[in-house]
């Protein structure tokens, strides 16, 4: 098991799933991080060191170039496409190693979006051969009076005035803040409003120069390796060749751009959990306290097989998440829903993961030669990135009464690891019309796994949220009260994530005893999360009453979690980074 494809390790990964090209740059990723060694990531980490070395291993390799750049766009190179599938392997390995070398092909991303969404072909022209030659770009959306705040913008574009250098059609001013990238991105993709146009069609994305004089860094607003920037735009001379897009296809834009860039988040918190999963197991299991071996006190097993659990979990639905996003289409819009449970629920669990093995570790978690400290004090980023769990929570909402109550029939789609481009993701229309999104039978997968016990003990539950929602169902003021109403969306978003937990459970073949472990810990949470709904001050009588008759335990069996630990177990010295 210590070999299982369950976990990504360095030593063993051989990514066969993938053409050979993709398989040599992950790989030669790997040796580079392998070869920097472990006491030099760690002291670049506490001395805040910009990433400008893995920079130049990009440029060298051109990996950004081989993963972000659509095949539209590949100058005649074969190997160029954007592939989610292989872009996920990637951004987990960056987590695997460090989240600021994540951060820098995160935000790359996100600068992208509104490029390779608009129809100027010469910015698009000029991204490619950007990426080409190695560089990185940015995503000016925020700003510190409004934060992500799509609706309201202080960066304005003025007209031009007469006799303005040739070519120039506006002059941009104003500052953006929490700005990746912002002090080395050859493009920085800039949203904007229109001093003469009023409401929303007067949004703008338009590209700028981070070397430009008119560019002012004002700083970096944290402290660490990565680069959040502050910068101002001062006079700024927009030429019609930078106009991405604008008006209400901006605003679109924007959001467009966040769907496809926040599924990455998922994938660095697996490799994050994933390389502090192995320190903690080896140094646990080779630790004597009180003359045992710390692994031998029952707390601590049953702390490693749940964070195993959760952990397996949140790899199993991020990647049948992938197959979804891969066959989308006008038709086919599920993602949606699949892309913000990535978002709030994978991360989140991230934490926990993270702090279940941090109060095995106690005292070790904090050494600053353990990369655990790293991953402790930056896996609570990702739920806060991209929008917070409170705001995708509030977005898989709104569709939850046609996944739980109108099912159709669509083809079924398979795991997608082809080499194919997703081109969709780029020309994914205007936004909104979530409530309109069919989905095929969330039960089916269930039903599927029915002879498991925990799985069948979880459908009970799944099908009582069914029940509230049409016995009790929040009356107008509840609905209106996200606080009672984001207690009801974590209940949805548990049903959502064993479907999809199940259905790549049954395309890998992984073992039941893992499944029933996974349950184990959706059954806890729903039960806890029921308790919350009747402790809410709006609950009603009969909600009260449901959510305690919605409370469930695990079906134990002492066998089986006894052979989940062997398996936690096996992983003790799998993977140990070189010094």
């Amino acid at each position: 098991m210590a070999n299982s494809p369950l976990l990504f390790n360095p030593n063993t990964a051989d990514f066969a799933q993938f053409d050979p090209e993709t398989r040599r740059q992950l790989r030669a990723l790997i040796d580079w991080f392998e070869a920097r060694g472990k006491v030099t990531l760690l002291q670049d980490d506490l001395d805040a060191t910009w990433v400008s070395d893995f920079l130049d291993f990009i440029k060298r390799e051109r990996v950004f170039a081989t993963f972000l750049t659509p095949s539209e766009y590949g100058i005649g190179d074969d190997n160029k496409r954007w592939d989610t599938s292989r872009n996920a392997a990637l951004s987990e390995i960056l987590g695997f190693y460090g989240l600021a070398y994540w951060y820098a092909e995160q935000v790359t991303i996100l600068g992208l979006g509104p490029i390779w969404q608009s129809d100027n072909i010469k910015a698009k022209e000029r991204a490619a051969a950007q990426l080409d030659a190695g560089g990185v770009m940015a995503f000016a959306l925020s700003e510190r009076e409004h934060g992500a705040d799509i609706y309201n913008t202080d960066m304005v574009l003025t007209p031009a005035a007469a006799g303005d250098e040739e070519g120039v059609v506006f002059r941009a001013s104003g500052e953006k803040y929490y700005i990746g990238n912002g002090n080395v991105a050859g493009m920085v993709s800039v949203f904007s409003r229109r001093a003469d146009v009023d409401g929303p069609d007067g949004y703008v994305w338009f590209t700028a120069e981070s070397t430009h004089p008119a560019y002012r860094l004002i700083g970096n607003v944290v402290h660490g390796q990565m680069y959040v920037s502050n910068f101002r735009l001062e006079d700024y001379p927009v030429r019609e060749e930078d106009i991405l897009c604008t008006g209400p296809d901006a605003f679109s834009v924007a959001l467009n751009t966040v769907n496809v860039g926040k599924f990455n988040l998922c994938t660095a918190s697996i490799g994050m959990c994933e390389h502090a999963f192995y320190e903690a197991i080896t140094h646990s299991n080779n630790r004597i306290l009180y003359g045992n071996p710390v692994t031998d006190f029952p707390h601590v097993r049953a702390s490693f097989v749940e964070a195993y659990a959760r952990l397996v979990a949140m790899k199993l639905f991020s990647d049948r998440a992938i197959d979804y996003f891969r066959s989308a289409s006008s038709q086919d819009r599920r993602y949606l829903l699949f892309n913000p449970v990535t978002k709030a629920k994978v991360t989140s669990e991230g934490e926990v993961v993270v702090r279940l093995l941090w109060d095995v570790l106690a005292a070790k978690g904090f050494e600053r030669n353990t990369y655990f400290a790293e991953v402790a004090r930056l896996i609570g980023a990702l739920p806060r990135l991209e929008g917070t769990v409170h705001v995708n929570v509030a977005q898989i909402l709104k569709f939850m009464p046609n996944y739980l109550f109108n099912p159709v029939d669509y083809p079924v789609i398979g795991t997608r690891d082809d080499p194919a481009d997703d081109a969709f993701f780029w020309a994914q229309g205007p936004a909104g019309g979530a409530s309109k999104i069919q989905f095929s039978d969330w039960a089916a997968a269930y039903e599927r796994f029915s002879d498991i016990p925990n799985v069948a003990r979880f459908l009970d539950q799944a099908r009582a949220l069914q029940n509230l929602l049409t016995t009790a169902a929040p009356d107008a003021d509840q609905m209106r009260d996200l606080d009672f109403m984001l207690v009801v969306g974590h209940l949805f978003t548990l049903v959502v994530y064993g479907q999809l937990i199940l259905e790549q459970a049954d395309l890998r073949a992984i073992d039941r005893d893992v499944i029933d472990q996974i349950f184990d810990v959706q059954i806890r949470d729903f039960s806890a999360y029921a308790v919350a709904l009747h402790g809410k001050s709006s609950s009603t009588p009969a909600q009260q009453e449901w959510a305690l008759a919605a409370v469930r335990k695990p079906v134990i069996d002492t066998d089986r979690f006894g052979r989940v630990w062997q398996q936690v177990k096996s992983f003790d010295g799998a993977y140990e980074m070189r010094p």
